[in-house]
């Protein structure tokens, strides 16, 4: 079913998918280097809404992505194209400079067991099993090389439930899929906080994390995606009724209605207001949120946050965003299709700014 609207094709997605990574950025950058000065970042932003948010506006974008690829093969090729060579170069580039930080000798570094572990299992998006590589970062809060990439795994199995999702909804219902899986996803988050809260042990946190409890944060994007058009239509009070739920959520917590209401959020700001061709330059969101975290680890490494954590906070960030530049013109926009939004829209901005140089002063 392949939902059609001008919103869709002028929307503000690459802007806040933007500020979420950098919110993520900043927000790791205090984690890290557990700098006090830099504590106001935990008060002003939310990891956890945060990777929520990028979830919802996965679960709109990639069932819209299906619904309009020509064939299963297609779908697949978009998505790989998009996600894999980024991540594959941010993996085996981490692995490679970060000998310069390790503990021990070159030769040891790279034929210890324990760089070809951390490549294997990085590449294959399962980071949790080898997440530190040998005599790096031994000394940090944290010896994990790049704590980020825990979601991409979820993304990645995300892109291949999408087709089965797709094949049930049309032979069940969307709306009666849909709202099966939801309430499934949150039923089971429930229970994990609940022997979290009744045990105390962490495993219950570690396993609401992962994708059984991510679901329904991607569903509600999907869902929002389906319904737009009623979304559109009684759109005043579905935002005036996720305002009130998060004002009230100190008072009363309906945990199970908050994804739909900040699905509802999220997706409001994406597709009102448009602030114009923000991708024009580049999308660099996936590659600040890939390459961040290392560049943190090897600051806190070298003392730069002792030193002065709002300049190294500064240097972070400043350095995120020159390697995600670097990483969308070399490596990801190579890889993407003609078709694809993110080469239009550069194409669009090429355009724009020779019909303005040529244009008479």
């Amino acid at each position: 079913m392949r939902i059609d609207s001008p919103r869709l094709r002028q929307n503000n997605f690459d802007l806040i998918r933007l500020l979420l990574a950098l919110a993520v950025c900043l927000l790791h950058a205090h984690e890290l280097s557990a700098a006090g000065e830099l504590s106001i970042i935990d008060t002003l932003l939310s990891g956890k809404i945060a990777i929520e948010s990028f979830f919802v506006i996965s679960g709109f974008l990639i069932f819209m992505s299906y619904e309009k690829s020509r064939s299963l093969a297609d779908y697949f090729e978009k998505r790989g194209r998009r996600i894999y060579p980024a991540y594959f170069v941010s993996v085996t580039l981490a692995a490679v400079l970060l000998c310069g930080v390790s503990e021990l000798p070159l030769a040891d570094y790279f034929l210890s067991s324990g760089f070809f572990r951390y490549l294997a299992f990085n590449l294959g998006f399962l980071n949790f099993v080898q997440p530190d590589l040998p005599g790096v970062f031994t000394d940090n809060r944290l010896a994990s090389v790049n704590g980020a990439l825990w979601t991409i795994k979820i993304e990645v199995m995300f892109y291949l439930s999408v087709p089965a999702i797709v094949w049930l909804c049309r032979r069940a219902g969307y709306l009666r899929v849909m709202l099966a899986l939801f309430v499934a996803s949150t039923v089971y988050s429930l229970v994990m906080l609940h022997l979290l809260e009744s045990t105390g042990r962490g495993l219950y946190e570690l396993l609401e994390k992962q994708l059984p409890g991510q679901l329904r944060f991607f569903i509600a994007g999907a869902l929002l995606y389906y319904l737009l058009p009623r979304f559109e239509r009684h759109l005043k009070w579905l935002v005036l009724a996720s305002v009130a739920y998060f004002l009230l959520r100190p008072v009363v917590e309906i945990e199970a209605l908050r994804p739909l209401a900040l699905g509802v959020l999220v997706i409001f700001f994406a597709l009102y207001n448009y602030v114009g061709n923000f991708c024009k330059f580049g999308d660099f969101s996936y590659g600040v949120y890939i390459l961040h975290f290392p560049i943190v680890q090897t600051l806190v490494h070298f003392g730069a946050f002792d030193a002065n954590p709002w300049l190294a906070l500064g240097v972070a960030v400043g350095l995120t965003l020159c390697g995600a530049a670097l990483m969308w013109h070399g490596i990801e926009k190579r890889w993407l299709v003609e078709k694809s939004h993110y080469v239009r829209a550069g194409q669009e901005g090429e355009a724009q700014q020779a019909s303005g140089e040529k244009a008479p002063r």
